[in-house]
């Protein structure tokens, strides 16, 4: 009796469907943002929701082969109450980035919910499916785009790059390594669709290249994608040796603007390399060095006042960089140039003027200033013509510092 009791209670408690249109009903819509009509390999987000006024033992949805498309599910489904025109209903939602591969008109199959309801006591199978989504897919119009092999089509929210040394590279000696690792970060893809490897190789700098590492993490907003590059770099000539910047090329889904990214260019080796300080001269015998020293003392005293006056200001300046020159140091040679010229501005005139060393006297700066296409000038050769130019000298009597002050003609 009292079993029965519980039956009958049971039974008052589950309501009875009769289920009629629009009870049970499931949508498929695209979002692209702002509205816009989609490029191949952008994302689009399907919003797969049902609205469903009976009581759900089981369900299971079942999506369609998407053969045109690569997809991926944002999160897991959810559920929630809701109320239509008054009566209460179970919401469904499901979120699948998808990226159509290329440009036409798409459809998207239906999307089919099964359910197992509760309808009179009993349970009961049931279908519900979506209506067949069309979607327009815009060909590319300009240079490059999905179809070109070059350069890499990269449709995205946003990208971000980090380029990061062990050590610096500027600190680097010839021979010593360092690794380089660049990350791309980007928002709106998977990191399949993100660009291989670029190509890291300059004439002067020997380069390594290590394995590549993808990630993708799902968000509800889309997928956000990782790659990092990582190469040994060493240089291999002393001097200073510029690695170019690296074009990241990608079409801003959102301001619907091609941008361009950028791996950073950067100077490896020689900045911080100390130049190999000369070896001291061995000693001389003590005999050899009284008898030379007093024969400079006695060719000296001849030759003192000459000397002095016919030495140009930047001799040592261009001792200086004659020994730069022979360790061959870009750097040395360029800020022993700067020294000379301000000791003698006549000098540094000349050099300018002179057809055969103004056009080398370029190509160090661009060498070391420039975008690092411009081969460095041959030093020793370079030092050696600069010491042959002389600066012109300045009209005077050689004789007036010697015999004081003339009388004034009276």
């Amino acid at each position: 009796m009292r079993g029965s009791l519980v039956a009958l209670l049971v039974l008052a408690a589950t309501p009875a469907f009769a289920l009629e249109d629009g009870d049970l009903s499931l949508t498929v819509t695209a979002e692209v943002p702002g509205g816009a009509t989609p490029f191949p390999r952008e994302m689009v987000l399907l919003r797969i929701r049902g609205t469903y006024r009976a009581q759900i033992a089981l369900e299971d949805l079942r999506q369609p082969s998407l053969p045109h498309f690569g997809w991926t599910q944002l999160g897991r489904d959810h559920w929630s109450r809701v109320t239509i025109q008054g009566q209460e209903a179970r919401g469904f939602e499901r979120t699948v980035a998808v990226f159509p591969q290329g440009p036409g008109r798409l459809v998207i199959d239906p999307f089919v919910h099964r359910l197992t309801i509760v309808d009179g006591g009993e349970r009961r199978v049931v279908e519900v499916r979506s209506s067949p989504l069309p979607l327009e897919v815009a060909a590319w119009q300009g240079p490059g785009g999905p179809d070109a092999s070059e350069p890499w089509w990269l449709a995205a929210q946003d990208v971000t790059v980090t380029d990061r040394w062990e050590p610096e590279p500027e600190t680097l000696k010839l021979g010593e390594p360092a690794r380089r690792t660049v990350t791309l970060d980007v928002r709106g893809v998977t990191a399949d669709a993100l660009p291989p490897r670029p190509v890291l190789r300059t004439r002067g700098v020997l380069t390594f290249a290590g394995p590549v590492e993808r990630q993708t993490r799902i968000t509800p907003a889309g997928p956000v994608a990782r790659v990092t590059y990582r190469w040994d770099v060493r240089p291999g000539v002393p001097e200073p040796i510029t690695l170019s910047a690296i074009a990241v090329p990608w079409f801003d889904t959102r301001a619907r603007v091609m941008r361009t990214a950028e791996i950073p260019a950067r100077i490896v080796g020689g900045r911080a390399a100390k130049p190999a300080e000369e070896a001291p001269p061995p000693p001389a015998s003590p005999w050899r060095a009284l008898v030379a020293g007093l024969a400079a003392f006695g060719l000296g005293l001849g030759a003192w006042g000459v000397s002095r006056r016919r030495e140009s200001p930047a001799a040592a300046a261009l001792r200086t960089l004659a020994r730069a020159a022979r360790r061959r140091d870009v750097r040395g040679v360029h800020a022993a140039l700067n020294q000379a010229a301000r000791r003698d501005p006549a000098l540094a005139a000349a050099w300018r003027a002179d057809p055969g060393l103004a056009p080398r006297l370029v190509a160090l700066d661009a060498a070391l200033f420039g975008k690092g296409d411009t081969p460095v000038p041959e030093l020793a050769g370079l030092a050696r013509d600069l010491g042959r130019i002389r600066a012109p000298a300045a009209p005077t009597d050689g004789l007036a510092p010697l015999d004081g002050p003339r009388p004034h003609a009276g």
